[in-house]
Order: structure tokens, then C-alpha cells, then sequence
């Protein structure tokens, strides 16, 4: 029997659905060790597959936690240094549980665990992760009476060759540009796109080496800040296309020839126009805060579109539930039923490739036919009384006849507009999300909903 754990850590570091926190105060080799343990035993895993992140901390991590899941009976396939999809890809491919040691696009004190059940089905905290956690908590850790084997397998070439199946690139030549932030997508992006040949596409590589502390800037893509140098380096190569990733390479956004950032609900709706093509009336899931002009393409092209909450695991589940083919998030998450419902940066990236490949039009005029209106992005505030906020929001709202739903957080919309807030899981945040008819609606409501949350309670 292991030492029994502070309850206080361990209620900050598991999440929603992943474990992430600050290293060594909060997650070390030995808090990684029982999570492995515990892992096997709330799976009933007889294989385990890991992998890791650049950051420094994650290779000790990882072999802690594989220490722990052979401790407790489980084989342990190590997949080394990977992209998060690409462990989707391992867990997938072999039929295994799999756990993927990174803290995205968190800084360089960070790290945590992505846990996922065989075939890469999402792992959150109503589907497992409170059971894990709360093992570890107790202290349980027993040994098993014959312990795993631990092994090593490179699976990179497969996964590139499995995401060129999905979406093959065929067409005219393209010049891309690609920032991997010191990320992942600085292993995972020249396997892939040595694969297509320079014949079809002229890779122009920033950041690619993998570096942990991210000294150029953070492996972060949702924030304007970290797009500056690719919308520089597009317009300065007269590329046709810039990709960013994420730190675990999981998320991907576009920048258009322009040096203009395309939103993730741009391509979420390109890419649903490309799977709808493959399959007439199926369905794509989308979450609340996409632009309306994901369902109401979806519904022209004959597709179902489903509503979902914010978050992989609701996302997924709902996939599951409705056999949907595709889904995607406001924030640069795209899940793909062909790749076991799980979300890969890179096969989104490959989508839009395809689809500029088989165009002769730049992708600012091809991505023209997905954008209807404007959205503010997110815009973050700092507020202590959460619930007291959304209360007076709320009531504004209802008094003017607006229609007001909860499926996460608060949503209110009118015609021409609506707006999302929802509180952070980890900080005393809330986070506003407007789109609007015109830029003059969108600013409009933005400015009144902030001075709501902003204003002295």
C-alpha cells in the first residue's frame, strides 16, 4: 500500500479531462508511478501505450507511469517522443489503453497526462478519471503477481502513412508554411510531408526544433500573439498556406496567403463540406461556441448538425452517440470518426491541403463560401463571483425577450446575434464568445456584455 495522497492536489490537477499541473510541486515521478497503477486497474488494462511530449520533464514522467502500469500487471508499449494524435493513432492501430504525457500549450513548468481507453475513447472525469484519482488518493498501489513487460515501439511512419490515407493531397503545388512552436508538429509534421514529396508541397519550416521551454513563443495558436512570425514569414515566402500547431500538436490554425487568420469554424466548415461530400446526410457535431455558419452549411449540404458542449470528451461522446463522421471546436480541435473519433491537428491540416491542392483559387477566396459573420474570439475576464455574473447577465437578457439556453455555461441569442459565457475549469475566468451579423452587431454586444461582467458586483 502506497502512501495516501493530498486530496487538495490531486482536486487541482485532475480536470475535466486530463491531469495537468505544475512540476515537481504538484506531479512528480512517484505521483506519475501511481497514476500508472491505478490506470490499469480502473481499465482492467492488460497493455498500456505511452508517449510523451518535448518538455524536459516528460520522459521521467512517462517511465514512471510505465513502471507503475507494469507494477500493476499491465505490458507497456513506450511510443517515445509523439504527438497526441499520435498516441490517438497507437491506442487505435493496437487496440490499447493509452496515456500521452504533455501540458499542450501550458508553459514549461507544466506537464500532464491524456488518458484514453482502447481505440482512443476518451477518458474524463464522469468516465473514469474521478475513479483513478480517488485510487490514488487511498494510497491503493497493490503489485501484481506478474508484473508487465515494457517495450519500445516507433510508430511514427504508420501514423503519417494512416492520416495521408484520410485525406490524400493530390493537385497543384503548394508552398506551406508551417510553425511547430518548438512542439511536436516539429517530429510529426516533416514525417508527413516528406510522404507527400516535394513534388506536391515545398515545406517552409519555423520552429521545428523540439524544445520543451519554448524560446520563440508559446505553443499556443488560439492566442493572436503566437500567429505574428507565420503571418509574417506566409506573406514574406508568398506561400499559399500557414499551419500552426499546438505544443502536443493536437490543434491546428490556418493563415491564409493574405497573412489573415482564418477561424476554426472556417475550417471546421470546410472540412464538414468534405466529409458530407464522402457521405450525403451524415452527421457533424459542432459545440456551442462555432459560428452559426457551421450548422447552416451542414444543413445545406443535406448533413445533421448536432450541438455539443465545449470539450473533447463531450464532443466524442457525442460522436459515439450519433455516429457522426466529423466535429469541431472553436478552438482549433477537429475529431474525425475515421481516426477513432479522436481529434488530430494534422488530419485537419491535410483536409485544408487537399482542398487548396484541387483548387486553382487562393484560400482566402476558397474559404469565402464558410464565412457569414463575425465572431470576437474569445475575450477573458477576471471575476471572483461567478455565478453572481452570469445571474445578472441572465435576467438583462430575459427582460429583453432574448432566448437564453444552459447547455454550457450561459447562451443568449437573438437573429442577428448571440453570445456564450462560460466559466474556466481551472481559473476564476470567464470566458465571452459573440458573433454578430456585421462587425458593428458583434461590437455592439460584446462591449454591453463586458460592461455586465466588468462592472463592481
Amino acid at each position: 500500500m502506497a502512501e495516501p495522497r493530498d486530496p487538495g492536489t490531486l482536486e487541482a490537477i485532475f480536470k475535466a479531462y486530463d491531469v495537468r499541473g505544475t512540476v515537481p510541486d504538484q506531479i512528480d515521478d512517484s505521483l506519475a508511478r501511481s497514476i500508472g497503477g491505478a490506470f490499469v486497474r480502473v481499465v482492467d488494462a492488460s497493455t498500456v501505450v505511452v508517449g510523451h511530449d518535448m518538455r524536459p520533464s516528460s520522459p521521467d514522467l512517462a517511465g514512471a507511469f510505465a513502471e507503475g502500469a507494469a507494477a500493476a500487471g499491465a505490458d507497456v508499449v513506450l511510443i517515445g517522443l509523439a504527438a497526441t494524435d499520435q498516441l490517438y493513432f497507437a491506442s487505435g492501430a493496437l487496440g490499447h489503453p493509452g496515456a500521452m504525457f504533455t501540458a499542450s500549450h501550458n508553459p514549461a513548468q507544466y506537464n500532464g497526462i491524456k488518458l484514453c481507453r482502447a481505440h482512443a475513447q476518451p477518458i474524463g472525469m464522469d468516465t473514469g478519471l474521478a475513479d483513478i484519482r480517488d485510487a490514488v488518493a487511498a494510497g491503493e498501489n497493490p503489485a501484481a503477481a506478474s508484473p508487465g513487460a515494457v517495450s519500445q515501439r516507433d510508430v511514427l511512419a504508420a501514423y503519417a502513412a494512416h492520416l495521408l490515407s484520410l485525406a490524400p493531397v493530390q493537385g497543384r503545388r503548394l508552398k506551406v508554411v508551417v510553425d511547430a512552436g518548438n512542439g511536436m508538429a516539429g517530429l510529426t509534421a516533416p514525417a508527413v510531408f516528406d510522404r507527400l514529396g516535394a513534388d506536391q508541397v515545398e515545406l517552409v519550416p519555423m520552429y521545428f526544433e523540439l524544445d520543451g521551454t519554448f524560446p520563440n513563443h508559446e505553443a499556443n495558436p488560439i492566442e493572436a500573439a503566437n500567429l505574428v512570425d507565420l503571418q509574417a514569414r506566409v506573406v514574406a515566402e508568398g506561400a499559399d498556406v500557414g499551419l500552426a500547431f499546438d505544443g502536443d500538436a493536437d490543434r491546428c490554425f490556418l493563415v491564409d496567403e493574405r497573412g489573415d487568420a482564418v477561424s476554426p469554424s472556417t475550417l471546421t466548415a470546410l472540412i464538414a463540406s468534405r466529409e458530407l461530400a464522402k457521405e450525403p446526410g451524415a452527421t457533424v457535431i459542432h459545440n456551442l461556441i462555432t459560428s452559426r455558419a457551421v450548422p447552416e452549411l451542414v444543413s445545406e449540404l443535406g448533413g445533421r448538425a448536432v450541438r455539443s458542449r465545449v470539450g473533447h470528451s463531450y464532443i466524442k461522446g457525442t460522436m459515439a452517440e450519433t455516429g457522426a463522421i466529423f466535429g469541431g471546436e472553436h478552438s482549433g480541435h477537429f475529431y474525425f470518426r475515421d481516426f477513432w473519433r479522436a481529434d488530430s491537428g494534422m488530419l485537419a491540416a491535410l483536409h485544408a491541403l487537399a482542398a487548396l491542392a484541387e483548387s486553382d483559387r487562393p484560400l482566402s477566396e476558397l474559404l469565402g463560401e464558410y464565412e457569414r459573420y463575425v465572431g470576437s474570439g474569445e475575450v477573458n475576464s477576471t471575476v471572483d463571483d461567478q455565478g453572481a455574473v452570469l445571474a445578472a447577465i441572465e435576467k438583462a437578457y430575459a427582460d429583453q425577450g432574448a432566448e437564453i439556453d444552459h447547455l454550457d455555461g450561459l447562451t443568449v441569442a437573438r437573429d442577428d446575434w448571440w453570445f456564450n459565457v462560460r466559466a474556466s475549469n481551472t481559473e476564476p475566468l470567464l470566458r465571452l464568445n459573440v458573433e454578430g451579423r456585421d462587425d458593428q452587431t458583434m461590437s455592439r454586444i460584446r462591449d454591453d456584455v463586458l460592461a455586465l461582467i466588468r462592472s463592481p458586483q
